[in-house]
């Protein structure tokens, strides 16, 4: 037999009554912060017209502080001059310098052979000889000619007194009767015969000069006319050889050694290395704001040299726009032509003003609107921007510092005025 567990038994006494509502108390809590969470949620939820998931979403904050507008791009380096020589004449090259050769001003480069321009030079200059030689002979002819009329006005001079006494005399003897009236008359027109051939001598005495002064002139302005013929002859051989015009660095040759070229072809070209430009392109927006003058920095070896604009295309290509950046100050040593350098052109600089990072906002809302995040919603403001550059845009109104903004695309969000982010 099994015997009983009646020495095992104790009596158990009842719990209190709030530890049996316990667990009732507690999901009654959880259920009030639950709906007190819930709540207005639910009702920014409801108030909102569209949703949008904030790590899509590129943000930034409103800050004050300075604002620089500038312009960043990349250029090559490009000679400001880089004169190229031609041939002033058909002939045969003969070079003096290779590329690379560094020259001073006025030396000699290279030198042309062009017998057809050495040959007419000789001729035009034989040709000056014999027009000299015509001017010479015309002014000793006109001397003679000035003595011939001289000579001819004195023999008149001497018949008109030989028959002024003959007149004289016949008059006397015809008062004392051994003349006849008919002689005197005779010897009267012969005086004024001689008068007259005295009048017309000294006339022509008179014109001499003139004649002689248009004869010898002739003769001077053909002799003239040829000595500036050979004096440009002269000019063209001489520029066969071909000189540096500045100082600097040969670049290329463009021609052979003893090559033969035609006329205006050309042969070489010579690198002002002491003024040497940056050539760079920049987007045709921001072309118009560009002006001689205005303040750049060109980066090189680490380091920041001060430019400026020395020159702006008036030419679009490909939507960019050429520009020249000059140094400022010294040109940094070692560059060379067509280097890669980068530069950065200030067009403006506005102190203690509030900017944001620059995004596609700005062309969704037209720059009149913004979205500011508040809490786990984003609110459309009006805003008002100012000046912008490649990276911040001026904000004149509707934000403050420290707002926070979503700067990214915001077609999604279809103009809503609350968008709810999760």
């Amino acid at each position: 037999m099994f015997r009983d567990t009646a020495a095992q038994d104790r009596v158990i006494a009842a719990a209190p009554g709030w530890r049996r509502r316990l667990p009732w108390i507690v999901a009654g809590l959880l259920v009030v912060l639950l709906l007190a969470w819930a709540v207005p949620t639910a009702r920014r939820t409801l108030s909102a017209e569209a949703t949008a998931t904030l790590a899509r979403l590129n943000v930034a904050t409103v800050a004050r502080g300075d604002f620089v507008r500038d312009i960043a791009a990349d250029g090559r380096v490009v000679a400001a001059v880089s004169p190229t020589l031609y041939a002033a004449a058909a002939g045969t090259v003969a070079l003096k310098v290779q590329a690379g050769d560094r020259v001073e001003r006025d030396a000699v480069l290279a030198i042309i052979d062009s017998p057809e321009l050495s040959n007419r030079l000789a001729q035009e200059r034989a040709q000056l000889a014999a027009l000299d030689i015509d001017w010479q002979r015309a002014k000793l002819a006109a001397r003679r000619q000035q003595m011939t009329v001289q000579e001819a006005v004195d023999r008149a001079e001497v018949d008109r007194k030989t028959a002024a006494r003959e007149v004289e005399r016949s008059r006397k003897a015809f008062e004392q009767g051994a003349y006849s009236e008919l002689q005197v008359l005779r010897n009267e027109d012969a005086l004024e015969k001689a008068e007259f051939a005295l009048s017309r001598a000294r006339e022509d005495l008179a014109l001499e000069p003139e004649q002689i002064r248009f004869d010898i002139e002739s003769k001077k302005l053909a002799r003239d006319r040829q000595q500036l013929l050979v004096a440009d002859l002269a000019r063209q051989v001489e520029a066969l050889a071909l000189r540096a015009p500045v100082s600097g660095q040969v670049g290329q040759l463009l021609v052979a050694e003893r090559a033969s070229v035609a006329r205006d072809a050309p042969l070489l070209t010579v690198v002002d290395l002491s003024r040497l430009e940056l050539e760079i392109k920049v987007p045709e927006s921001f072309a118009r704001e560009l002006a001689p003058g205005m303040p750049a920095q060109i980066n090189h070896g680490g380091r920041p040299w001060p430019g400026e604009i020395s020159a702006v295309s008036p030419e679009v290509v490909a939507g960019q726009v050429a520009a020249r950046v000059r140094f400022a100050d010294a040109v940094p040593e070692g560059l060379r032509q067509n280097q890669r350098l980068s530069a950065r052109v200030l067009l403006d600089e506005r102190k203690n003003v509030l900017t944001v990072h620059r995004g596609p906002f700005i062309d969704a809302g037209g720059g009149r609107v913004a979205y500011v995040i508040r809490g786990d919603v984003a609110e459309r403001v009006s805003i008002e921007t100012g000046a912008s550059s490649l990276n911040q845009v001026e904000i004149l109104s509707g934000l403050e510092a420290g707002d926070r903004i979503v700067i990214s695309g915001t077609d999604e969000f279809n103009g809503a005025q609350r968008v709810v982010l999760h």
